[in-house]
């Protein structure tokens, strides 16, 4: 969130032993409503859409039970339902209030680390933006007291991702250079445990390609949500382009086989917008969606929220996003949570130029269905 200032050529073949795999990481998914479509009471579609007119959604699996944070009632609130579609009709449980007035909270990430639950979110004002965590036994109730996170350089900063990989843990965010909004980047740092940055900060994507700048002042790369694909690799995606504009959409970055995390030529970038509703920024063989626009700040829903449990080659999978139907104003106050589908999409070639080291890297993609 910010404030303006036929499947890939390769999973045909893995299909069946995937499908099995798929059986022993993930149980049986529940009907998503994204499979079907309806007008609602004006003739606009409904496709996906559920009753939760909100944004940033953070969607996690524990066993069988979904379990949802969200900033709202003054604070941050948590759901839980035995399906993604479910959450809209549970109870929302008040789990942090802000009653020190840090100040506007966006986008709460929650995940499940060492039997503890941990919500990372923004809060502050204006340039004071800074990522706090609150962690707990439970997922609705005993969260300790909001820490904020002592990342590198004490920057403007917002929608904090953790991830481990390969045995190191690491924190992402979007956030400024210096101290002017002039654009967001996408940083990653060191962390020692779930609260504890360590080292230095590194970028890792700005916004710098043409689709990435159709929308400015400023430029945008925001809400990281980490994924691995069948490879083994570490994938980041993001939103690009202004949260105020119908040109909001879901890109990719890719590190290469083998690649550092925190060095930037080892990460390639979609050549283009991977979810979106405008087709002149989307990636050569991605279209645009039919019946929403702007759609971004998705959720992968992962069991315990963790890439260790990342999905393979074949099925779909769910997770969810925030948009706006089309055909009514795209506003702030009109997106809603959508359930949708992902699938990994083989031999899918970022290409990039004037720059360090190869200038073309080939593997997993990813193709988002409303």
């Amino acid at each position: 969130m910010s404030f303006p200032s036929g499947v890939g050529r390769t999973i045909a073949r893995r299909l069946t032993a995937a499908l099995g795999v798929a059986a022993l990481l993930l149980p049986a998914q529940p009907a998503l409503a994204a499979e079907r479509a309806a007008p609602d009471e004006c003739g606009f579609s409904t496709l996906g859409r559920t009753g939760l007119r909100a944004a940033d959604p953070s969607v996690i699996r524990v066993g069988g039970t979904y379990i949802a944070a969200q900033a709202g009632g003054g604070g941050i609130q948590v759901r839980q339902a035995s399906s993604p579609d479910g959450l809209a009709a549970a109870p929302a449980r008040l789990v942090w209030r802000d009653a020190a007035d840090l100040g506007s909270v966006w986008a709460p990430e929650i995940v499940r680390d060492g039997g503890r639950y941990y919500i990372y979110f923004t809060a502050g004002n204006d340039s004071a933006h800074r990522m706090y965590a609150i962690s707990s036994t439970s997922p609705d109730t005993g969260y300790t007291p909001a820490v904020e996170l002592a990342l590198p350089g004490d920057r403007w900063a917002i929608d904090g991702v953790p991830v481990t990989f390969n045995g190191q843990r690491y924190f992402i965010w979007s956030g400024w250079e210096c101290t002017d909004n002039v654009e967001q980047n996408l940083y990653i740092a060191r962390m020692a445990d779930p609260l504890t940055p360590v080292g230095a900060r590194y970028v890792i994507s700005q916004p710098r390609e043409p689709w990435e700048r159709v929308v400015g002042n400023p430029f945008i790369n925001e809400a990281p949500e980490v994924i691995k694909d069948p490879n083994g690799q570490l994938h980041v995606t993001y939103s690009a382009n202004g949260s105020w504009s119908e040109q909001y959409c879901i890109a990719d970055l890719r590190l290469r086989a083998g690649g550092d995390p925190t060095h930037v030529w080892d990460w390639y970038k979609s050549n283009g917008c991977l979810f979106g509703s405008n087709r002149a920024t989307m990636m050569t063989g991605w279209d645009p969606t039919l019946h929403v626009n702007g759609p971004g700040h998705h959720t992968f829903v992962l069991l315990d929220g963790d890439i260790a449990t990342s999905p393979p080659a074949g099925p779909k999978f769910p997770m969810m996003y925030h948009a706006v139907a089309k055909g009514t104003p795209y506003h702030w106050d009109n997106r809603y949570w959508y359930t949708g589908t992902f699938v990994w999409w083989g031999d899918t070639t970022y290409r990039r130029a004037n720059v360090p080291g190869p200038t073309s890297d080939t593997g997993w993609g990813l193709k988002f269905f409303e």
